[in-house]
């Protein structure tokens, strides 16, 4: 899984140090994150773990903030003085909020086929591509990314699904990159919706 700074719990002593130095606050960053139903976060060993029905995604925690749980809140304090801390306090809240509707409601991205020929198969935990090549393009689907193939799209919609967003992202990235959008004719990989600026060929120019 993808790793992200944000801290652990178990920072009572550094923040008890601190105690007399100013800790300046994130604005943002310093507002609880409720818990939603059927979802669940621990802390323990330097790690912020989150469990959903849609999946459980883990990050370790970096010592520039504090992160507590109770009464079904989670807080992230910082534990650094000056506008550093609140900016690790107001990044640490964004990625733990992240992992709790990651969890709870997972995140979707939706990949495009446009081009003759270009189809999409899943087969166990491999994505196979026709993309227009010789021969087919075989990626292996990262564990906790779940691909579906729309029975309708006949192949040219792929769907991603899972908890982790920059897992997610960073899948969707990967398999674009097989084929990205061409500038001619539009054929490729794209992010459904994604408006790609195509350019005229020597024909239409010359017609003009």
């Amino acid at each position: 899984m993808s790793t992200s700074s944000i801290t652990s719990g178990g920072l009572a002593t550094g923040v008890s140090s601190l105690a007399s130095v100013h800790l300046k606050q994130s604005r943002v960053g310093k507002q609880p994150i409720p818990l939603v139903a059927g979802v669940t976060v621990s802390i323990a060993h330097g790690s912020i773990s989150v469990q959903g029905p849609k999946g459980a995604s883990v990050r370790q925690i970096s010592p520039n903030v504090s992160v507590t749980i109770s009464a079904g809140q989670v807080s992230v304090a910082p534990t650094v003085p000056g506008r550093d801390g609140a900016r690790y306090q107001g990044l640490a809240r964004s990625v733990i909020q992240g992992m709790i509707t990651g969890a709870s409601v997972g995140y979707v991205k939706t990949l495009q086929l446009v081009g003759t020929g270009y189809r999409a198969e899943v087969k166990g935990r491999v994505l196979n591509l026709a993309l227009g090549f010789s021969h087919p393009v075989n990626f292996p689907i990262p564990e906790g990314v779940k691909v579906e193939i729309p029975t309708d799209s006949k192949g040219t919609l792929i769907v991603l699904s899972g908890p982790d967003k920059g897992v997610m992202g960073q899948t969707a990235a990967t398999i674009r990159g097989f084929r990205p959008p061409e500038p001619y004719g539009g054929k490729g990989v794209r992010f459904q919706g994604e408006k790609v600026r195509e350019k005229a060929g020597k024909a239409a120019k010359g017609g003009k």
